[in-house]
């Protein structure tokens, strides 16, 4: 319970400069590239510094981690509220806001280590709802900046950041017989680098959980762009978005429990495909638009807890922080590459249709890559089955 709500509320620390995208773009008259780039930087960040984390945790715990990670992201957060009022500040504020991104590789082990092998898929599913975060950023930052002032969700967030540090250092305990890893960050990232299962794992995690962020930080901006709808009226949208696939992830998470996760993943991928084709079409937001982007929240919510599902019970015990660290890096920086995309493709032609339609290509080569190498390395006892 501990690790899911200090996931949560990172990761609502962590998605606090999306809502605002709009509001930004108008007050500082951004081009929807930089607007991209605002929403993407912390994204990139908080993907990256998973890998370090990761590695920390192993070494330390999360005893030690949960609490450190989240007070050092209390400072950003004042930061980005109070002080920082050019695109310039928004991207240096944005960059250490990444911090929050990170407490995803801490939660992992943690939740890994205190769960049977058996139920840690499901575990680890319900442990993602934390990633609901974002979702309570969606549905509350446009109206608390609106109806109270700019600075009103910042404040909340760090107030509720500092309470849980200090809860968590109160609370959080490692599993007991816990082995601390040992050896250089370099040499035992690079020895976690060439598992099987990190590679193959990194390439699905980069659509599945990549697939979300990326909806999560620039469905308000695409809403707003493609069917001209209020800034708060999109950030709502996006909310029920993310909490779809919050709800899906533990979902994903018990199916791997349960049946070959390999199968599991290629339904989700191969509905991804069609989904995101259906959206590059921009038919009507009301049912067909609506209709597409649930399905793709629930189908990308369902994958990133498949993946995760796979990541506990194949890592050894030892690394799970580290492994956790690069899946959820290459996660991560799958959501930050397609706000970009979607951004520089919105610049050049007006519309979102080859950035969805990538999207659908992209989903079709996954499906095939965890039917085809995947599965055969999986029989071959190398990695996921």
């Amino acid at each position: 319970m501990l690790a899911t709500v200090g996931f949560f509320l990172n990761f609502w620390a962590w998605a606090l400069i999306s809502p605002l995208g709009s509001a930004y773009r108008d007050q500082l008259d951004l081009t929807a590239f930089q607007q991209s780039a605002l929403v993407a930087v912390p994204v990139i960040v908080g993907s990256l510094g998973r890998i370090p984390v990761g590695a920390l945790t192993d070494r330390v715990g999360a005893r030690v981690m949960f609490p450190a990670v989240s007070i050092l992201t209390v400072l950003p957060v004042l930061y980005v509220g109070f002080v920082a009022e050019s695109f310039e500040a928004l991207i240096v504020g944005g960059f250490f806001l990444g911090l929050g991104g990170t407490a995803f590789a801490i939660g992992v082990p943690l939740v890994n280590a205190w769960y049977p092998p058996a139920r840690r898929g499901t575990a680890l599913g319900i442990f993602g709802i934390g990633m609901g975060g974002t979702a309570v950023s969606s549905f509350t930052t446009v109206r608390l900046a609106n109806a109270v002032s700019p600075e009103a969700p910042f404040l909340i967030v760090a107030g509720v950041l500092t309470v849980y540090a200090v809860v968590a250092a109160l609370l959080v305990r490692d599993a007991p017989g816990r082995t601390a890893a040992r050896g250089s960050f370099l040499a035992r990232t690079w020895a976690t680098a060439k598992l099987p299962a990190t590679g193959q794992l990194s390439v699905l995690y980069a659509l599945g959980f990549g697939g979300f962020v990326a909806f999560s930080v620039y469905l308000p901006t695409y809403l707003v762009n493609a069917y001209g709808l209020a800034q708060e009226d999109a950030a709502l949208r996006t909310a029920g978005f993310v909490v779809l696939a919050v709800l899906m992830r533990p979902v994903g998470g018990g199916l791997t429990d349960r049946y070959d996760a390999t199968r599991v993943l290629v339904v989700c991928f191969v509905g991804v495909a069609v989904l995101a084709a259906v959206a590059a079409v921009e038919l009507p937001l009301i049912p067909i638009g609506t209709i597409a982007f649930l399905g793709l929240a629930a189908l990308l919510g369902a994958s990133s807890g498949a993946v995760f599902g796979l990541v506990a019970l194949l890592a050894p015990a030892e690394k799970v922080g580290a492994v956790t660290g690069l899946v959820g890096a290459a996660g991560g920086l799958g959501g930050f590459v397609p706000p970009l995309v979607m951004g520089a493709v919105y610049d050049r032609t007006g519309d979102y249709t080859i950035g969805l339609g990538l999207l659908a290509v992209v989903a079709l080569l996954t499906a095939w890559f965890t039917r085809g190498p995947v599965r055969r390395s999986a029989r071959a006892g190398r990695a996921p089955a």
